[in-house]
């Protein structure tokens, strides 16, 4: 499976949008806020099978319908939207690429929020991200807008931890860079800051 940022040179904000190929399956991990994500996506395939959403915040659905009216793909979200085809919730499998994913109901950025682990990844969304603008090895997401609560975000770190494999090496988030490693050293390291219960930027 090759696992593309199709989103990587995106000029405005977006979070990061992933294209998961195989020789059977193809799937983007996210839709972006991107107008260029759909003309990206095709300089790697022709086809996007499914579509997985971690949560639908404006970032990550704001082309959601462009990648549809383009690819036409099946599209799973844990809440409604215009687009979904098939609901899925917290114990379920998803097929990303050509590996089985668990989703994961990982709450507290987002009401809706899920992640997908498997034996050697983790699409963790924005629930868990390797760096961002406010720590470079392990940071969570905010938690200080309407709707959110960092006591929630912290019991899913704590699940996320709970199910996933020791052997998970690959860790794609929904902003700053995807990281190759011990990923479960990064959760630990955000789950630890998140549960200081500073503030993760000095306005909020």
């Amino acid at each position: 499976m090759e696992v593309h940022h199709v989103t990587d040179t995106a000029e405005t904000f977006t979070c990061n949008a992933f294209l998961a190929v195989s020789e059977e399956h193809t799937t983007l991990v996210d839709a972006g806020a991107w107008e260029g994500v759909v003309d990206e996506i095709r300089t790697h395939t022709d086809t996007v099978d499914t579509v997985v959403m971690t949560h639908q915040h404006g970032d990550h659905v704001a082309q959601l319908e462009a990648v549809c009216d383009a690819f036409d793909p099946d599209v799973y979200a844990y809440d409604d939207h215009p687009t979904r085809t098939h609901e899925f919730e917290d114990g379920d499998t998803v097929t990303i690429g050509d590996e089985e994913f668990d989703v994961v109901y990982t709450p507290g950025h987002a009401d809706d929020h899920v992640s997908f682990v498997s034996e050697t990844s983790l699409f963790s969304g924005d629930v868990v991200v390797h760096d961002d603008g406010a720590f470079e090895y392990g940071s969570f997401g905010r938690t200080d807008m309407a709707g959110q609560s960092r006591e929630r975000l912290i019991e899913s770190i704590e699940e996320l931890l709970e199910r996933m494999p020791e052997g998970v090496e690959h860790m794609y988030a929904g902003h700053g860079d995807v990281f190759h490693g011990d990923v479960l050293d990064v959760v630990e390291t955000a789950l630890e800051r998140a549960a200081k219960r500073e503030p993760k930027y000095p306005d909020e």
